[in-house]
């Protein structure tokens, strides 16, 4: 496939280990790359992030073929794989570091966001309300490399096992047919 053909997506839903490990699963998805945007440091480090004074948010950029997997169908997985009704939290993870966020690169990624927070909002889908933010990418700085492939390689973790092993089943149960099958 060529790079011309691949889309962008950049999206923060909690810590970014956990998005990486269901995304790098989802047919159709080149490339996921762990890292921050959103804020006002330029080339923040993960101490910087994690202070919460950044102003960046921990996401992944994710490279997808979309003649295999839509962004619709992106945004899906992501609301089903993180809560986007707390406000800068995510299960322990408290802070504007860890807030739901949709960047988006193009005004038609606007709109189906935008459309995608109406239909689940419409369908009650959540008890709460919905506050993802919505805003236009700007900076996207990679985390360090021991960031990158994380669940990969720290499958025992004690994170990995109590906190991503879920996520990562949830997805698979409901998006059975958009997920690999894993190597043996």
């Amino acid at each position: 496939m060529n790079n011309d053909d691949l889309a962008t997506a950049t999206l923060g839903g909690g810590c970014f280990w956990c998005l990486e490990a269901v995304f790098k699963r989802i047919e159709g998805i080149q490339k996921v790359v762990s890292g921050y945007s959103g804020g006002e440091v330029k080339n923040p480090s993960y101490r910087q992030v994690c202070s919460g004074k950044s102003g960046h948010a921990e996401v992944v950029q994710i490279s997808f073929d979309p003649s295999v997997i839509s962004y619709r169908e992106l945004l899906y997985i992501f609301f089903t794989i993180h809560d986007p009704t707390t406000l800068n939290r995510q299960g322990p993870d408290v802070g504007s570091q860890y807030r739901s966020v949709i960047f988006y690169h193009n005004p038609r990624q606007k709109e189906i966001a935008e459309e995608v927070m109406k239909e689940l909002s419409e369908k009650n889908t959540y008890e709460e309300s919905i506050v993802t933010e919505i805003s236009p990418q700007d900076n996207f700085y990679p985390a360090a490399e021991n960031h990158q492939n994380y669940y990969e390689n720290n499958k025992s973790h004690n994170y990995c096992v109590a906190v991503i092993n879920p996520k990562l089943d949830k997805a698979e149960r409901i998006f059975a047919d958009k997920f690999e099958p894993l190597e043996s």
